[in-house]
């Protein structure tokens, strides 16, 4: 009863989970054009879930998996799928593979020819974060239980939350649940001491796990939807923010009359939502000030995409960030990996792979 008074409360006076207030790009995020001005590694289509394996890095586009060089020119497609790939891990020899179909392959010894499409009884229809505990051991972050992958605006703008985290025991096929309730859980990493580090792309925040104990907020109310988490060589973190946060969006999430009828009668992309690449299509609703003046695109504009990857601290907290700003086009990075002393990302919407020199 306590909550539901609360969240009466919070609703009539605009604040707690019914604010439309959101926190603003400074100190550690402060922008910058450091993606854009990056070197270009591959030009590929809507490259994503990018993994690094020794000196060479596996990603994905569309339903095609590649492999790729830092130091040669162009791609290699390894295999070809029916359904997009929706998340990618590396760990000695094997390869997993997430299809948006429902399903998770093994690629090469000593797990080669696996596939599992359910986990405890659940099906794994949304398999969007895949991350090796160990060679015999699989994390599988499962989005949501009523969307699939290439819904994830619809589960967005449902405000859904039944997002779930299994270990599953390669070998044996035994499914553990580790968290229910996430809001599109797209980025998992281990931390010292056992536990887990999941980004909530839909809660903006990223949560730490530990068996038997409820998540725990360590970084919360970002800007951007999180995505993908890997460990930096000196310690840390580096965190991929795949879209930004705008007001108009948090607003018509709380109106659910113009809402329903907007998702009924208007094509996915041009809803009023988050999007991976910039503006396109005059069709495009207009975010506020995301308009050119003189034909050019200001770079603070409120743009619907954008480009951004952040550099966390072993304490979680953020100690830098790379940006691609509203009149950027390398926009859209869900997934970064680490590979040859540079961070890779996958800018999904500006069609390219680009390599990063952090220093580390």
């Amino acid at each position: 009863m306590t909550n539901l008074l609360r969240s009466w409360y919070d609703r009539l006076r605009g604040a707690g989970d019914h604010a439309i207030t959101l926190p603003p790009m400074d100190g550690a995020l402060r922008p910058n054009h450091a993606i854009d001005e990056a070197p270009e590694v591959l030009a590929w289509p809507a490259p994503d879930n990018i993994v690094a394996a020794a000196k060479d890095f596996w990603f994905s586009s569309g339903p095609d998996l590649l492999r790729a060089s830092p130091g040669k020119k162009g791609a290699e497609v390894v295999a070809s799928h029916e359904t997009p790939v929706s998340a990618l891990a590396h760990h000695g020899g094997t390869l997993a593979v997430g299809l948006a179909g429902g399903s998770v392959h093994l690629l090469g010894e000593p797990h080669d020819g696996k596939r599992f499409t359910a986990a405890g009884g659940a099906a794994l229809n949304c398999p969007v974060a895949l991350t090796f505990r160990d060679a015999d051991t699989l994390l599988i972050g499962n989005g949501s239980a009523a969307h699939g992958p290439g819904e994830w605006r619809r589960d967005l703008l449902t405000r859904s939350a039944t997002g779930t985290l299994w270990q599953l025991d390669l070998r044996s096929g035994k499914a553990e649940t580790i968290a229910t309730g996430l809001a599109w859980p797209r980025g998992i990493a281990s931390v010292e001491g056992g536990g887990l580090l999941v980004s909530e792309a839909w809660r903006a925040r990223l949560s730490l796990l530990r068996l038997g104990k409820a998540p725990e907020p360590v970084l919360a109310d970002l800007p951007a939807y999180p995505g993908g988490i890997v460990a930096a060589p000196g310690g840390g973190y580096w965190l991929a923010l795949f879209a930004p946060r705008r007001r108009l969006t948090e607003l018509v999430m709380r109106e659910s009359a113009f809402r329903e009828r907007m998702m009924a009668e208007v094509e996915p992309e041009y809803w009023i939502s988050p999007s991976l690449r910039p503006m396109e299509s005059y069709y495009e609703p207009l975010q506020g000030g995301t308009l050119k003046k003189l034909a050019m695109l200001k770079p603070w504009a409120p743009s619907r995409s954008y480009g951004l990857v952040v550099r966390l601290g072993p304490d979680f907290s953020p100690l830098a960030s790379f940006h691609s700003r509203a009149d950027g086009t390398r926009h859209g990075i869900s997934t970064c990996a680490v590979a040859d002393g540079r961070l890779l990302l996958a800018a999904t919407g500006g069609d390219a792979i680009v390599a990063l020199d952090t220093g580390e």
